[in-house]
């Protein structure tokens, strides 16, 4: 017996207010999501000086932008006059600044300011000082990732580190050229439960010969509960006679060229925390981020890119992106399925994992030491 007195085979999960206390969601926007490093947007979609993206990111609205030097940067979405949010779309364009609406104050996409209503009449303002607030920038796999502490972690630690941690090298993921592959396809789901549920569904494969027919037909080895991650540098392999990772098992797209020999029909699943998933397979890769709004409330943004000819000639992707959509639909219905019951008095010292589950454990481990939550 282990020292909570379950069996060997079983160790404890969360509790269920983990999952539904509005006060714990408020320390891990704090203690989490603003502290550490986030993937806000596709870098491809600021493809010119002026165009934005307004990302929130845990209690703070963000705004990412690409400057007339073409370089990404990114601001508190706030103005330094009275506060007034800037920008209020979620994408966009402007030609040479942002201008408050509330009193026009201006600042350019340096973030400096600029202009403002008798602003020549108050020469001791510094244009500087009374800039945007800037915000950490890293670029990888070709998405923007942004860090709102003070003293980011180190990215290559913080997120590279996830990835190595998972395939045991970063050679592997730069095999698939990520950051030059294209948006073929974006789906965003709005899921109402907890992030951390999704982050576990994610981790583990003991549901999907539950309720995953379509994903087991094309991996038989999930159908025996080990998920891809349970293992460094293991890729779950396609079946006999499956050509593609397709909705049907047909044949996919255009391989990506540099795809190593040996990740050659195989599936490789990537947590990088908090929020990203990484999906690599020979002809695409799908990149989930979540945008946890509540504590009950996560949004998700799903990409799948492909090289860019084949985005460019119009092939038809269906097949490859209903395969992932239906795994998303399953796995986010079974997330809110299970929302309900962290509520319960049942749930109150939280579940099990078993064997197969004991990798999320650490994901556990890793969230309440984020958090200062003694364990036990």
């Amino acid at each position: 017996m282990t020292p909570t007195g379950l069996p060997d085979s079983l160790i404890a999960t969360l509790p269920g207010s983990a999952y539904t206390d509005p006060a714990v969601f408020t320390q891990e926007q704090e203690h989490i999501f603003e502290s550490l490093w986030f993937c806000a947007a596709r870098a491809s979609e600021l493809d010119k000086p002026g165009a934005f993206r307004t990302v929130d990111v845990g209690r703070e609205s963000i705004l990412v932008t690409r400057a007339r030097d073409h370089s990404i940067r990114a601001y508190f979405n706030v103005c330094r006059h009275r506060g007034a949010r800037l920008c209020t779309e979620e994408s966009g364009e402007v030609r040479r600044a942002f201008q408050c609406p509330y009193h026009a104050w201006t600042y350019g996409l340096d973030g400096k300011l600029v202009a403002a209503p008798n602003l020549t009449k108050m020469p001791d303002v510094s244009r500087t000082e009374y800039g945007l607030v800037d915000v950490h920038v890293r670029e990888w796999l070709g998405y923007v990732w942004l860090c709102l502490a003070e003293n980011p972690p180190p990215f290559e630690q913080a997120v590279i580190g996830d990835v190595v941690e998972r395939l045991g090298d970063v050679e592997s993921i730069e095999h698939y050229g990520i950051e030059d592959l294209k948006v073929g396809r974006r789906i965003t789901y709005d899921v109402k439960a907890n992030w951390k549920l999704i982050v576990e569904n994610f981790m583990e494969c003991y549901h999907c010969a539950t309720i995953h027919p379509e994903l087991t037909e094309v991996l038989p080895e999930f159908a025996d509960g080990y998920a891809a991650q349970y293992y460094v540098g293991h890729g779950a392999e396609f079946g006999d006679g499956i050509q593609g990772f397709t909705v049907d098992g047909s044949e996919g797209l255009d391989r990506i060229p540099g795809v190593a020999e040996d990740q050659d029909r195989r599936y490789y699943a990537i947590t990088v925390r908090p929020q990203v998933f990484v999906n690599l397979v020979p002809d695409h890769v799908i990149f989930h981020r979540m945008y946890p709004l509540a504590v009950d409330r996560t949004v998700v943004e799903c990409d799948w890119l492909y090289l860019p000819h084949v985005v460019e000639s119009g092939k038809d992707v269906s097949r490859s992106v209903e395969l992932f959509h239906r795994v998303n639909q399953q796995d986010f219905d079974a997330c809110e399925r299970t929302q309900p019951g962290m509520n319960s008095r049942t749930y109150a010292k939280g579940g099990v994992l078993v064997p197969s589950e004991h990798h999320i454990g650490a994901f556990h481990a890793w969230v309440n030491e984020r958090l200062g939550t003694p364990q036990g």
